[in-house]
C-alpha cells in the first residue's frame, strides 16, 4: 500500500497557536493533512495529542511507520499520545451532553501535562465529527466551545476535521462560526486568534 508523501506541516499552523477547521472531500487527502500535522509537531520536538476514530489511528500508525523519528520513544515518554475518539468521547458525555468537568478532567489536565517543561502542543480532535455524524448538532456546537474555552486558557494548536458531507446539514454554519473559516481538503485554515469563551 502506498500513500502520497504528506507535506512537511498542515500548512498554517507550523509555529502558531490556534484552532483550525478542515473539511475534506477525499480521505487520502485527509490522511496527508493529519500526517502532516502529526509528523510536522513531533519533528519540531512538540507533544502531539491525536483524539481519532480507531480506523483514522490505525492509518496514521502506519503512514508515520516510515518517519525518520523513534515513534515508539516519543509515545513511552508522552510527547505522542493517542486515543480513540469513540472511547473519549464516551468518557465527556453527561445526559446526552458533552460536561465540561469531564472535558476538563479528561483533555484539559491531559494537555497541560503535554505541556509540560514549556513544550508546544498540537491536538487532532475528531470527537466533533463523530457528534455530527450520529445528528447530535447542539451536542457538537457545545463541544466545539468548550475546545475554544481550552484553548483561550492554554496555549496549543488545535485541529478539527469534518467530511464534506456534513456541511449538507444547515446548522453547520454554527461550526464554522467557531473557527475564524472554513477550509476544504489541501487548504487548512490557522486560526491565531482563538475567539474567546464562546469558542471550541
Amino acid at each position: 500500500m502506498t500513500h502520497r508523501a504528506a507535506s512537511s506541516d498542515a500548512p498554517g499552523l507550523e509555529s502558531t497557536n490556534g484552532h483550525a477547521l478542515h473539511v475534506y472531500d477525499n480521505e487520502s487527502v485527509f490522511l496527508d493533512t493529519l500526517e502532516g500535522f502529526v509528523a510536522g509537531g513531533l519533528r519540531r520536538g512538540e507533544a502531539v495529542i491525536v483524539v481519532a476514530t480507531s480506523a483514522h489511528l490505525y492509518s496514521l500508525d502506519y503512514r508515520l511507520g516510515t518517519s525518520p523519528v523513534d515513534i515508539q520513544e516519543l509515545r513511552d515518554d508522552g510527547s505522542f499520545i493517542c486515543i480513540e475518539a469513540d472511547t473519549m468521547l464516551a468518557s465527556l458525555m453527561v445526559d446526552g451532553r458533552p460536561d465540561e468537568a469531564s472535558f476538563n478532567r479528561n483533555i484539559a489536565q491531559l494537555v497541560e501535562k503535554a505541556h509540560a517543561g514549556g513544550r508546544r502542543v498540537r491536538v487532532f480532535g475528531e470527537m466533533v465529527a463523530l457528534l455530527w455524524h450520529r445528528g447530535e448538532h447542539e451536542a457538537t456546537i457545545e463541544l466545539e466551545r468548550l475546545w475554544n474555552k481550552l484553548c483561550s486558557r492554554l496555549e496549543f494548536s488545535l485541529l478539527c476535521a469534518y467530511p464534506r458531507s456534513a456541511e449538507s446539514a444547515q446548522a453547520f454554519g454554527s461550526v464554522r462560526e467557531q473557527h475564524d473559516s472554513g477550509q476544504h481538503d489541501s487548504s487548512r485554515h490557522d486560526c491565531s486568534q482563538p475567539q474567546p469563551a464562546t469558542e471550541t
